[in-house]
């Protein structure tokens, strides 16, 4: 991304039930305050599940600053059995303990126990929402690690694709180095710092 002057990186979003790393297409679902006056006839993300394709990422953003949970578990089984590869949420989920049970991955701002019932209510489902500072769309590509999540849009892919791929290749080179007893200071030289810039 960095190569390529593209902006999409969010940072302070935790791994919270698997180790996993995550990639695929997004599906979005925006969260806003229950006033009271909506009458919900389905429950909070059940739309995008049921609508997500194999592989599928649901992305919540919830940032009303209410202490309510944007995901929970038995929404991470549903998405598990449904396929989804995952759920990254802008605030707080619940029940990680659950979708650790279920070995399905959930990445989240922050993590409570309190429910989202007459707290908060569906917005929109597909609709452009935001993470972050990225205004992500749906259609749109993330991966998820430890490390960060990151968002790429649908019509980057491909210039992300090959230019990760060659990055990836010479740092897997310059590992094969490292391990044969080049030293360290030899093979991260001028060159790496190059690479990605």
């Amino acid at each position: 991304m960095d190569k390529l002057g593209l902006h999409g990186v969010v940072t302070g979003i935790r791994q919270y039930s698997t180790g996993r790393k995550i990639a695929g297409r997004v599906i979005t679902v925006k969260l806003g305050i229950d006033d009271g006056r909506a009458t919900a006839s389905k429950h909070l993300s059940t739309t995008a599940i049921e609508m997500a394709n194999p592989g599928e990422i649901i992305v919540v953003e919830q940032r009303t600053g209410r202490d309510a949970a944007a995901w929970g578990g038995n929404l991470s089984l549903g998405a598990k059995v449904h396929g989804v590869a995952g759920v990254i949420c802008e605030g707080p989920a619940r029940d990680i303990d659950e979708s650790r049970q279920h070995e399905f991955p959930v990445y989240a701002r922050d993590h409570t126990c309190t429910t989202a019932r007459g707290r908060l209510v569906e917005v929109a489902t597909n609709e452009p929402i935001t993470v972050g500072t990225i205004l992500v769309f749906p259609g749109d590509y993330v991966i998820a690690d430890a490390s960060a999540v990151v968002f790429v849009r649908a019509a980057d892919i491909s210039r992300v694709l090959d230019t990760a791929d060659k990055i990836v290749s010479k740092e897997k080179m310059m590992a094969e180095a490292i391990r044969a007893g080049t030293p360290i200071g030899k093979v991260m030289g001028a060159d790496y710092e190059s690479m990605l810039l």
